[in-house]
């Protein structure tokens, strides 16, 4: 698979770059960006924290906003945030133009119903094609965390708790806990996947705790001021279907914070020192 440069931007000793590639899973062009710490020039390979961005996000958001780039630089961490969602002329949107479904709300899982099932399979792109793009065309191990925030919290645990053995780490700030049980998940989840229900509990990060086949723990950060927690994110349930599996988890309930990236800025150092002590 070849890349195309898109911009590239020195950080901390190390380089922000952004490309464009063609992926086959989706079946249309897709934007990652990618930093590179001062160590990937040292020679040897270095382990890589995925990030995956929340509802209307870009590949640019995190990048841009979350202030990550000084620790990663210190900890020698690649950082990789794809987009969140296939893009193009070719690839469908809400007829409704609404911005919690379709372009920009992939949702990280793999769409099963017309017209979807053609591009939106985010799960398998970020599982599977992004990973090998990374470990064939940059110095990075095969050692992988992911993380992600809101509808890419979601994603981060959802990925992990789906294939046990892929990441030595993950972590959430304000992820859609309980997507079968709130509006977000609702609407997206029966578009993607269709009306039964049953099929929805595959893609659910509190209801694949019940039978997950690996206890990597779980940090949670969440504001006890976001607008969202009560009727979309609901914590509490993923809390309660850990402590019933007796699934490791850390989840902190931050107080006066929001759901923003001004939340994520204030708590980032601390998930990617538990992603670098998970990566040694």
């Amino acid at each position: 698979m070849s890349l195309e440069n898109l911009s590239c931007q020195k950080s901390f000793g190390g380089w922000h770059k952004r490309y464009k590639h063609r992926s086959a899973v989706l079946d249309c062009e897709m934007v990652f960006a990618v930093y590179l710490p001062p160590q990937a020039e040292q020679g040897g390979t270095l382990p890589v924290l995925y990030w995956l961005s929340g509802l209307t996000c870009t590949d640019e958001n995190f990048m841009q906003k979350a202030g990550a780039q000084r620790l990663a630089a210190e900890l020698g961490l690649i950082i990789v945030a794809p987009d969140t969602s296939p893009r193009g002329p070719q690839v469908p949107a809400d007829p409704d133009g609404a911005w919690d479904f379709g372009l920009g709300a992939g949702f990280y899982l793999n769409a099963t119903q017309a017209p979807w099932a053609q591009h939106y399979r985010m799960h398998d792109y970020v599982v599977h094609e992004l990973p090998q793009l990374i470990e064939a065309h940059f110095p990075a191990s095969q050692a992988r965390s992911i993380s992600g925030h809101s509808m890419g919290g979601h994603g981060a645990l959802v990925c992990a708790l789906r294939n046990p053995g892929r990441y030595r780490a993950v972590s959430a700030f304000s992820p859609i806990s309980h997507p079968m049980d709130c509006p977000w998940g609702e609407k997206a989840f029966s578009r993607y996947l269709g009306e039964e229900r049953a099929k929805w509990r595959e893609w659910d990060a509190t209801v694949l705790l019940e039978t997950a086949g690996e206890r990597l723990p779980l940090l949670i950060d969440q504001g006890d001021r976001d607008d969202f927690l009560e009727t979309q994110l609901k914590p509490e349930a993923l809390a309660q279907a850990a402590k019933a599996a007796g699934h490791p988890i850390t989840l902190r309930l931050q107080p006066g914070y929001d759901h923003s990236y001004y939340f994520i800025a204030s708590f980032i150092d601390d998930h990617l020192r538990h992603h670098a002590q998970a990566l040694k």
